[in-house]
């Protein structure tokens, strides 16, 4: 697209854009959704003209228009002003630029302007949402609603756009990661097994067979054959802790034992494991882990204690903080050894946490210095592996998220000493929260996905079983006839609709109620602390709210109904789709009698 040159008015210092050259405006690429959004609002407000133009420092870019291309880009007189001394909503009407100051002695522009600012969540101006057209006129406040969530869909899908390369990067470099992690596993001696515990078999990697001197071919799949491979000695403290795990008595397994080799020796290696998968019982299905060769880990372990400048010289290096942690009988907690990556991870001096542990608890985020010292106390009474993330709140880095893995270890005074590293997770917790958030919105609507709505459910039955004594209501919508819908006024109006008739419910839920789309046109709401009868009030609401908003397209109005069949949430449920199913009865019972109806389950 050829550039657009910036020119500035005397009067409002507006940013607008000159002729280019040959004196037309340059068709954008294609957009789809701003080209179908500028479409929508063409038809429903009826103008000649509709644009959408980006604006930065150097004027404004043409993004979608539908209708007739002007010569030159109407002035965006809902960006910020450089000399007006207050601040406009965001929205400039003008009925009739032919009697209007800001438009004498321009080009001849079209009688009716209007121009609604597209902006992000920040409040920062991206461009704006134009109307045009021949003859003048005027919006009331609802189309001047309606035009506003118009530009907020185009703002979001702006942001969107800007957004989503970011995180396809961010994706890239995990999966980078990941791949690495993998080489890495295979380089460094470290087999992967997979144990299906109904079934009594077990499977293991190339790797984890090579490590014991077998080929891929040689060993059964047989749990019995795995067991026989144990040092005599060992296989009571296997079975043991592998049972520990099964009965949920650990959060993973991990355990250090002799195995026999094919040449008939023994090797020292380390299994770890965490059960992946249980049934509705709580009973192990599956169950996935490593094993790693630590025979001459074991073997150096004493010539490992004389070196320990070099040790520190090297843990000093990694990204992290690598240290010892030691818990005395008494309650009294201090870092025997941490490498100088805590002034990175705590913002302190290694000295400062030799004596006490205090300087180092002072920094947890004071949402997670419970479950912190908990996970501690777990890990030191059950002697199981100490792993948490956790935030912290540090003077000159702000809110941090860190990981920390550490084994423990019982002394004979009683006191137990954890080896463990600590890293800064923070990036990833940031990309986790934008990809939980990519995947639980429903894009048409803005409500939570089906997925997202049951989980959200799912929450509130178990805070109801907790209570006791609490209530909760379930209601179920389906619009009505809308196949009939999308069969007259196409699939554009019927995705308009579905975000019409979403909007509705928003209006009339509160803060701690849980709406979202189902799927296609049906929509569902849990209401906490809610009886039958108020849920049958709020169905009424949106009932009457639904029938006094008609959809408008063009110059018709659809009035659209909506079938709501009201359910109980009960304690003693399953899960919730218990109670939706009841709703779901309900809702298929009002549309069986006559559609636009309410009926309550009689559970």
């Amino acid at each position: 697209m050829p550039m657009l040159v910036c020119t500035h008015s005397d009067e409002d210092a507006i940013r607008s854009a000159a002729p280019v050259e040959g004196g037309d405006v340059a068709m954008p690429p294609a957009d789809t959704e701003c080209q179908a959004v500028a479409r929508l609002a063409r038809a429903h407000f009826g103008v000649a003209t509709v644009l959408v133009t980006l604006s930065n420092a150097h004027g404004q870019r043409l993004k979608a228009v539908d209708g007739v291309l002007p010569d030159v880009l109407p002035p965006d007189l809902s960006g910020p002003s450089l000399q007006a001394s207050t601040a406009t909503d965001g929205m400039i009407v003008v009925p009739d630029t032919w009697v209007d100051e800001r438009f004498r002695g321009k080009a001849r522009w079209p009688r009716f302007y209007t121009a609604c600012a597209l902006t992000n969540a920040d409040g920062l101006h991206l461009g704006a949402l134009f109307l045009l057209d021949d003859v003048p006129r005027a919006l009331d406040d609802a189309q001047r609603a309606f035009l506003r969530e118009m530009a907020g869909l185009i703002a979001h899908g702006l942001e969107r756009e800007r957004l989503l390369p970011t995180l396809r990067d961010r994706v890239k470099e995990l999966e980078a990661g990941a791949e690495l992690m993998t080489l890495a596993l295979a380089g460094s001696g470290t087999g992967v097994w997979d144990r299906n515990v109904v079934t009594g078999e077990i499977h293991y990697s190339p790797a984890w067979k090579a490590m014991l001197g077998y080929e891929e071919h040689e060993l059964t799949n047989r749990i019995e054959d795995a067991y026989l491979r144990l040092h005599p000695d060992d296989l009571a403290y296997v079975e043991a802790a592998m049972r520990a795990h099964f009965e949920t008595k650990t959060d993973s397994y991990a355990v250090e034992h002799r195995i026999r080799c094919k040449d008939g020796s023994y090797k020292w290696i380390c299994s770890r494991g965490k059960v992946v998968n249980r049934d509705s019982d709580g009973h192990a299905l599956r169950m996935v882990g490593t094993t790693t060769d630590i025979t001459a880990l074991r073997e150096m372990a004493a010539r490992l204690q004389q070196s320990v400048e070099l040790i520190t010289n090297l843990t000093n290096e990694v990204p992290g903080l690598v240290f010892q942690y030691r818990l005395m009988p008494d309650g009294r907690a201090f870092f025997p050894y941490a490498s100088d990556g805590i002034r990175d991870i705590y913002g302190l001096t290694p000295q400062q946490a030799t004596t006490s542990a205090e300087a180092v608890d002072a920094m947890i985020d004071a949402r997670d210095l419970a479950a912190y010292r908990q996970s501690i106390e777990e890990s030191a009474t059950s002697m199981s592996p100490w792993h948490l993330e956790y935030r912290v709140q540090l003077p000159r880095q702000g809110l941090r998220w860190r990981q920390g893995d550490a084994r423990p270890q019982r002394l004979a005074d009683g006191s137990t000493l954890w080896h463990g590293f600590i890293t800064d997770v923070t990036e990833r917790k940031h990309i986790e929260a934008e990809l939980q958030e990519s995947a639980t919105i429903d894009f048409l609507t803005q409500l939570p996905n089906r997925r997202h709505f049951m989980m959200q459910s799912e929450a509130e039955l178990l805070r109801l079983r907790r209570a006791g004594s609490r209530v909760a209501s379930v209601l179920m919508f389906d619009l009505d006839n809308f196949k009939a819908l999308n069969d007259r006024w196409g699939h554009e109006v019927g995705d308009r609709a579905l975000s019409h008739f979403a909007a509705l419910l928003r209006a009339e839920v509160r803060t701690s109620d849980i709406v979202g789309r189902l799927g296609g046109e049906e929509f569902a709401m849990v209401l906490p602390d809610t009886g039958t009868d108020a849920a049958v009030a709020l169905a009424r609401r949106v009932q009457q709210r639904t029938s006094s908003t008609p959809l408008l397209c063009g110059d018709a109005h659809i009035v659209l109904t909506a079938s709501i069949g009201v359910g109980t949430m009960h304690a003693t449920d399953v899960g919730a789709y218990q109670s939706l199913s009841r709703g779901d009865k309900a809702m298929y019972c009002a549309k069986e009698r006559g559609r636009n109806r309410i009926e309550v389950d009689g559970d």
